[in-house]
C-alpha cells in the first residue's frame, strides 16, 4: 500500500508559473469623448497586458467597445465587432471592425474624429510596439468611416483632442 505524500512534500514537487502569454496585469488609458464630444478623455482601467502587442492591441480595442464605465461618452457605436487586429514588424496596428460600426453610427464630422482618434490614441499611447494604426472595415480599406475622415492612411497619435 503507497502512502500519499504530505502537504510540504506536494509542495516541493510543483513549480508555480505565470501564464506565459501574460507578463502582468497593468493600467491602461482608454480615450472616451468628454460630454461635448469635443476632447477625449482618459478613463483608467487596469487590464491584462498579454506579452504579445496584438493581443494586447486586442484587449485595448475590445474594452473600448464596451464603452465607458464613468461619465465619459462611448465612442464606438454599441454591437460593433473587432474582426480582426495585428501589428506589422514596421510598427502599423492594423484594426479591422465590423460593418455594425457604420450600421449604428450617429454621424457627423465630429463624432467621427472622435472614434478615430479613440482608436488610434488608445492603441499608440498604450503599446510602445505601435505607432500607427490603420482602420479597415470588414477586412478591406474604406474612404471614410461616415463620410468625412479619410481612412485610406494610417493615422499617428493626437495629442491635441486630448484633455
Amino acid at each position: 500500500m503507497s502512502q500519499k505524500p504530505s502537504a510540504p512534500e506536494k509542495a516541493k514537487g510543483k513549480i508555480e508559473t505565470l501564464d506565459p502569454q501574460f507578463s502582468e496585469k497593468s493600467v491602461v488609458h482608454l480615450y472616451f469623448a468628454d460630454q461635448e464630444n469635443v476632447y477625449l478623455m482618459a478613463e483608467d482601467r487596469v487590464l491584462l497586458r498579454p506579452i504579445d502587442p496584438a493581443a494586447f492591441g486586442n484587449i485595448v480595442i475590445k474594452a473600448l467597445i464596451k464603452g465607458p464605465q464613468g461619465e465619459l461618452m462611448r465612442t464606438i457605436p454599441e454591437g460593433t465587432g473587432l474582426r480582426a487586429l495585428y501589428v506589422t514588424p514596421k510598427g502599423t496596428a492594423h484594426v479591422d471592425l465590423s460593418e455594425a460600426i457604420r450600421a449604428d453610427y450617429p454621424g457627423g464630422a465630429q463624432s467621427e474624429l472622435m472614434t478615430i482618434f479613440s482608436i488610434v490614441n488608445s492603441l499608440i499611447l498604450n503599446i510602445p510596439e505601435v505607432d500607427a494604426v490603420k482602420i479597415l472595415i470588414e477586412g478591406r480599406e474604406s474612404m471614410t468611416l461616415a463620410g468625412h475622415i479619410d481612412l485610406r492612411s494610417s493615422f499617428k497619435a493626437n495629442l491635441l483632442l486630448i484633455r
